[in-house]
């Protein structure tokens, strides 16, 4: 998901996760860019570019009157020695911490599930071992326990250079891939999708349990069913599924959630990148795959499976793009996709109950120039009616944020019908409002935001942290940002009305501009007691842990920067806008998760394609793939490949993590 145009850019899968079009929003709707100009600049804020005025500018006002304040009662919401910045080839953790491997791709999941071999990968094995480039991270204890649960991931996308031997060539500077063969393609659809697998803490360990009775995996062979407004519509009807409510698969997951009711949201985002072929002359989807970039591409899996040529099945990019429900306590149920949750490219699905009981999902479109959108369920949550609660995600109101210069926002309803929503604009039911949300969302003014992606809602203070990774293709220079290109991202931060996260308005304000604050022209805004460790950029995935403190994951540093992804900590009260880096990846990794389990003993993470990438790193300077990659990480053997994984990472003694 990260921008950068460097090692990871000659291999193709990795091009569409680095996401570095010039975006597909064909509107004049004023960006968040150039909404911030207009409020810093009516403010009289920033007379020059020194980082210490940029922080007056862009930091909430309320929050630096009250810093000093609260930090005088409370002290900083972290206490850890920060990690050294840095690349290298393997991981780093704070000191007094441990970072335990705890699955890695290709790891058996259920008792009869092969080792894994990846000279001789099948798609069968594949389907019982863990899969690859694990992203998000969500935890379901088991009867209440931190200790005993059900971890979920998603399995957002596959690196063909780094997981298949044999396959690139390198001659003269130029690398090659050689073109996919059928089991390749079926062993990367079986990598993609996600895991629920049961895991227990024994003796301060987490281990996986092989037996557990509700491990699965999900794939891109997985049936669904499609669920919510637009399920039957004839836009969603195929050759395979005259119903249009029966859909195979699911592909590129990135962040998701946990409900409350105890159900795996699986979000899918970069979809466009699995079809291949041209619509058929004339066909009325031409201009709904357009705003969507559909056909990509980058995958071939549709010279050997016609639902990914939209030449033989125009409808199937319809049937993707949507949020996925999956009943964990039954291991054979069937994954719904509701689509009243809306179609794009889905970045994040945390949510939360408002004060009313309704339940709200905050959800990123991770594309540059696109938005923030939130679902408002009709029904409310029952905490003893489970069952009940399993249809609420086929009921409710779905909004996008449009955010004025003076500090407020309101979340505008997709709801056929209203304003601009009519069949004079080529929507006949709220099913065309759906499939096309973003057309939808053009017509109603919403703000084209720099690539919104995980989501981050606080349950005690009503407010929620917008993770936006970064805009390269910005043009506008302003005061509030004095770089012509948004390469760092930042982080707004929204309180909602009355602070219910139900409510249709609210006030926004910027909590961070990342970047490094030593230079004075990027005009990044942590605060003076940031060390040079603890800057970061490109925010992609973060947690408010139980405590309320905020942890953001990122996507998108690299050798260049001196130093990879990690998790930082981000103290957002007495030492507003104070980072810390806690944990580093290894070279060509991106940070994934977070997630602390509810007593926050643990902190789950994902480190996913290590090892992509090495040409800007001076340790390797090439190319890296499957036979010379630029770490081995986590094994470390000559005869394995680099392999995504999830670690777990505990205080060496026990106790609260960063604490």
């Amino acid at each position: 998901m990260n921008d950068q145009t460097s090692n990871r850019s000659v291999f193709r899968t990795s091009r569409l996760e680095e996401a570095d079009g010039d975006g597909l929003n064909p509107t004049g709707n004023r960006t968040m860019g150039e909404i911030i100009a207009a409020r810093f600049s009516r403010r009289g804020f920033l007379r020059g570019s020194l980082a210490a005025t940029a922080i007056a500018a862009t930091v909430s006002p309320m929050a630096l009157m009250t810093a000093e304040k609260a930090k005088a009662q409370s002290g900083p919401q972290f206490s850890f020695t920060e990690v050294e910045a840095g690349v290298d080839e393997t991981h780093h953790v704070a000191e007094g911490y441990d970072a335990d491997v705890l699955l890695r791709w290709g790891d058996p999941l259920f008792a009869d599930s092969p080792e894994f071999d990846p000279t001789k990968q099948t798609p069968e094995a594949q389907a019982r071992q863990f899969g690859y480039n694990n992203d998000y991270v969500g935890y379901i204890p088991i009867d209440g326990s931190s200790e005993h649960g059900m971890l979920v991931v998603n399995h957002e996308y596959t690196n063909e250079h780094l997981m298949f031997p044999g396959i690139v060539t390198v001659a003269d500077g130029k690398v090659e891939v050689a073109p996919a063969d059928r089991n390749r393609v079926d062993v990367e659809m079986a990598a993609h999708g996600g895991t629920i697998v049961e895991i227990r803490k024994d003796g301060g360990k987490w281990r996986v349990v092989r037996d557990g009775a509700r491990n699965r995996r999900i794939t891109s062979d997985t049936e669904m069913e499609l669920t919510g407004p637009a399920a039957g519509h004839d836009r969603l009807k195929t050759s395979a599924d005259a119903t249009g409510k029966k859909v195979i698969g699911t592909v590129n997951n990135c962040a998701g959630g946990v409900t409350p009711w105890g159900t795996y949201i699986m979000a899918e985002e970069n979809f466009h990148g699995y079809f291949m072929g041209e619509l058929p002359e004339g066909h009325r989807e031409a201009a709904n795959y357009e705003r969507y970039g559909v056909p990509e591409g980058s995958y071939e899996w549709g010279n050997f499976h016609e639902r990914f040529d939209v030449s033989k099945e125009p409808n199937e990019p319809n049937r993707f793009g949507w949020v996925v429900e999956v009943d964990v306590d039954d291991p054979n149920s069937v994954p719904k996709k509701r689509t009243a949750l809306g179609r794009f490219k889905h970045e994040g699905a945390d949510n939360v109950v408002a004060r009313d009981g309704r339940v709200v999902f905050y959800l990123g479109d991770d594309e540059r120039f696109d938005y923030v959108y939130k679902f408002v369920t009709a029904g409310r949550y029952d905490p003893d009616d489970r069952a009940a609660n399993m249809a609420l995600l086929d009921d409710g109101t779905l909004h996008v944020a449009r955010f004025e210069e003076d500090g407020t926002m309101s979340w505008l309803s997709l709801t056929f019908g209203e304003g601009p929503l009519t069949a004079e604009n080529g929507f006949e039911s709220q099913a065309d409002v759906l499939i096309e949300t973003r057309k939808a969302a053009d017509l109603l003014g919403a703000t084209p935001m720099d690539r919104p992606e995980d989501i981050g809602p606080d349950g005690e203070t009503g407010r929620v942290y917008v993770m936006l990774t970064n805009n390269t293709k910005r043009k506008e220079a302003n005061a509030a940002n004095p770089r012509v290109d948004n390469a760092f991202g930042h982080i707004v931060e929204i309180a909602e009305e009355g602070g219910d996260f139900a409510a249709t308005s609210g006030r926004w304000e910027i909590l961070v501009k990342c970047g490094d604050p030593s230079v004075a022209e990027v005009g990044a805004t942590f605060s003076t007691e940031t060390t040079k460790n603890g800057w970061f950029g490109m925010p992609d995935n973060c947690a408010v842990d139980a405590d309320g403190r905020l942890w953001v994951a990122t996507d998108g540093l690299s050798p260049e920067h001196g130093r990879t992804d990690g998790l930082f900590a981000v103290d957002t009260s007495g030492d507003q806008a104070t980072s810390k880096l806690f944990f580093r990846v290894p070279v060509g990794a991106e940070m994934c998760g977070p997630l602390p389990t509810p007593d926050l003993a643990t902190f789950f993470v994902a480190v996913q394609h290590p090892g992509d990438g090495g040409d800007d790193w001076e340790g390797f300077g090439r190319p890296s793939y499957y036979e010379d990659l630029s770490t081995r990480w986590p094994d470390f053997r000559d005869d394995m490949p680099v392999r995504p994984s999830v670690l777990a990472i505990t205080r060496q003694g026990g106790g609260k993590i960063g604490a």
